[in-house]
Protein backbone atom coordinates (compact mmCIF):
# COMPACT_ATOMS: atom_id res chain seq x y z
CA UNK A 1 0.00 0.00 0.00
CA UNK A 2 1.38 3.35 -1.03
CA UNK A 3 2.21 5.81 1.99
CA UNK A 4 -1.03 7.70 3.34
CA UNK A 5 -0.45 11.59 5.23
CA UNK A 6 -2.98 13.65 7.04
CA UNK A 7 -3.69 16.33 5.61
CA UNK A 8 -4.76 20.02 7.86
CA UNK A 9 -7.45 22.28 6.12
CA UNK A 10 -7.19 25.59 7.64
CA UNK A 11 -10.00 28.17 6.39
CA UNK A 12 -8.07 30.89 5.00
CA UNK A 13 -10.59 33.75 4.03
CA UNK A 14 -14.46 33.91 3.67
CA UNK A 15 -16.35 36.48 1.97
CA UNK A 16 -19.53 36.32 4.30
CA UNK A 17 -20.46 34.82 7.88
CA UNK A 18 -20.71 30.74 7.22
CA UNK A 19 -24.38 29.36 8.41
CA UNK A 20 -22.19 26.66 9.35
CA UNK A 21 -19.92 28.71 12.11
CA UNK A 22 -16.53 28.30 10.65
CA UNK A 23 -14.82 31.15 11.16
CA UNK A 24 -10.83 31.98 9.17
CA UNK A 25 -8.48 30.36 11.34
CA UNK A 26 -10.33 27.23 12.02
CA UNK A 27 -8.24 24.15 11.11
CA UNK A 28 -8.99 20.16 10.71
CA UNK A 29 -6.86 17.65 10.35
CA UNK A 30 -7.79 14.09 7.95
CA UNK A 31 -6.32 11.07 8.99
CA UNK A 32 -8.28 7.75 8.56
CA UNK A 33 -10.99 9.89 9.70
CA UNK A 34 -13.29 12.75 9.26
CA UNK A 35 -12.45 15.21 11.32
CA UNK A 36 -15.28 16.76 13.43
CA UNK A 37 -17.01 20.36 13.32
CA UNK A 38 -16.39 20.57 9.20
CA UNK A 39 -19.53 21.01 7.74
CA UNK A 40 -20.73 18.44 5.42
CA UNK A 41 -20.65 20.67 2.03
CA UNK A 42 -17.23 21.63 2.56
CA UNK A 43 -15.86 18.37 3.24
CA UNK A 44 -17.77 16.90 0.26
CA UNK A 45 -16.37 19.29 -1.93
CA UNK A 46 -12.74 18.98 -1.23
CA UNK A 47 -12.58 15.13 -0.25
CA UNK A 48 -10.86 14.20 -4.13
CA UNK A 49 -8.19 16.67 -2.91
CA UNK A 50 -7.93 15.65 0.06
CA UNK A 51 -7.57 12.14 -0.80
CA UNK A 52 -5.14 13.25 -3.68
CA UNK A 53 -2.65 14.51 -1.34
CA UNK A 54 -3.08 12.37 1.34
CA UNK A 55 -1.78 9.37 -1.10
CA UNK A 56 1.38 11.43 -2.78
CA UNK A 57 -0.55 13.34 -5.39
CA UNK A 58 -0.23 16.65 -6.05
CA UNK A 59 -2.05 19.61 -8.28
CA UNK A 60 0.41 21.06 -11.14
CA UNK A 61 -1.58 24.43 -10.91
CA UNK A 62 0.11 24.81 -7.51
CA UNK A 63 4.02 26.09 -6.70
CA UNK A 64 3.86 23.58 -3.64
CA UNK A 65 3.36 19.92 -3.99
CA UNK A 66 2.12 19.62 -0.65
CA UNK A 67 -0.55 22.48 -0.68
CA UNK A 68 -3.49 23.03 -2.32
CA UNK A 69 -6.72 25.98 -1.50
CA UNK A 70 -10.05 25.42 -2.69
CA UNK A 71 -13.55 27.13 -2.00
CA UNK A 72 -16.73 25.94 -0.29
CA UNK A 73 -19.19 24.92 -2.29
CA UNK A 74 -21.90 27.94 -1.32
CA UNK A 75 -21.55 30.83 -4.03
CA UNK A 76 -22.71 33.70 -1.05
CA UNK A 77 -20.14 32.58 1.83
CA UNK A 78 -17.01 31.65 -0.58
CA UNK A 79 -15.09 30.12 2.05
CA UNK A 80 -11.40 29.48 0.85
CA UNK A 81 -9.45 26.83 2.62
CA UNK A 82 -5.85 26.19 2.34
CA UNK A 83 -5.32 22.15 2.54
CA UNK A 84 -1.64 20.64 2.99
CA UNK A 85 -0.18 17.46 3.42
CA UNK A 86 1.62 16.94 6.74
CA UNK A 87 4.09 13.83 7.77
CA UNK A 88 3.11 10.69 7.58
CA UNK A 89 -0.16 8.92 8.89
CA UNK A 90 0.51 6.84 11.99
CA UNK A 91 -0.90 3.28 11.46
CA UNK A 92 -3.92 3.86 14.68
CA UNK A 93 -5.84 -0.03 15.51
CA UNK A 94 -9.63 0.25 16.04
CA UNK A 95 -10.77 -1.56 18.65
CA UNK A 96 -11.25 -4.61 16.51
CA UNK A 97 -7.44 -4.57 15.90
CA UNK A 98 -7.35 -3.66 12.40
CA UNK A 99 -5.01 -0.96 11.15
Amino acid sequence: MSERYDVKITLKSQLKKCPAGHKVGDEFVVGRYTPGGLCMGDFASMLPYITTLRFGGSFPWEKNPDVGTFCCPDPKVVNVFRIERLSPAREIEDSAGNK
